[in-house]
């Protein structure tokens, strides 16, 4: 087995490698406005470190959010052309199981949560560092507030709204290392992995203006 991994839901551009027992490599680079420019170069960058071939590769992971429509869009684009070039199987992961999963909280519950901008978090709860209790989410931080009180919280998104989680800490995005991992040990259990298929949550930013009309000829 060699699994690559790869997310671009949160501003972190992150890939890894990984052989069916360990990572082997990894590289992660916190932009948000640089996924597209980033990605492929970080994947050159795993593989040579590891030396190993693209061809050589078994699997691809990638998280499916959720995340902001531009961002996403770009790993699981990218996901899908490796696994079709390959001929290999593209797996999904929801992008909040990975932080889970990397959360160091040796007991549940706890909370998962990203930065969503327009003053909101995505978010899911968990019982331990790889179950979670509730479909991910979309909302407002004060919306919130009674549900996660008094947990413990990983994510950019806890981070940044401390009045609503005051026990927050790191880490702030998710690696694809801890995907890589989690992915592995799932397929070894013989469990079947999410397709890749975006949590968008919302609808994206970029819409059609109302009233939009059309000027090109019938």
């Amino acid at each position: 087995m060699l699994l690559l991994a790869l997310d671009t839901a949160t501003p972190a551009v992150t890939v890894a490698l990984h052989d069916g027992t360990d990572v082997i490599t990894s590289s992660s680079q916190v932009d948000a406005r640089r996924h597209g420019e980033l990605l492929l170069p970080a994947v050159d960058r795993v593989l040579a470190e590891a030396g190993k071939r693209l061809d050589a590769v078994t699997g691809i992971v990638v998280g499916i959010g959720p995340g902001p429509y531009t961002g996403l869009r770009v790993g699981l684009m990218t996901a899908d052309t490796f696994g079709l070039a390959l001929g290999v199987p593209v797996h999904g992961l929801c992008t909040l199981d990975g932080l889970a999963y990397a959360a160091d909280i040796e007991k549940g519950p706890f909370v998962v949560a990203t930065d969503a901008r327009r003053k909101e978090v995505y978010w899911a709860r968990y019982a331990d560092s790889r179950t979670r209790l509730t479909d991910p989410a979309v909302d407002r931080p004060a919306d919130i507030a009674d549900e996660v009180a008094g947990l413990p919280a990983v994510g950019a998104g806890a981070l940044l709204y401390p009045e609503t989680f005051p026990r927050a800490h790191e880490p702030e995005h998710v690696s694809a290392a801890a995907l890589a991992a989690l992915a592995a040990e799932r397929l070894a259990a013989g469990e079947e992995l999410p397709a890749p298929r975006p949590l968008y949550l919302r609808r994206p930013d970029a819409q059609v203006p109302k009233n939009y009309k059309v000027v090109t000829p019938k």
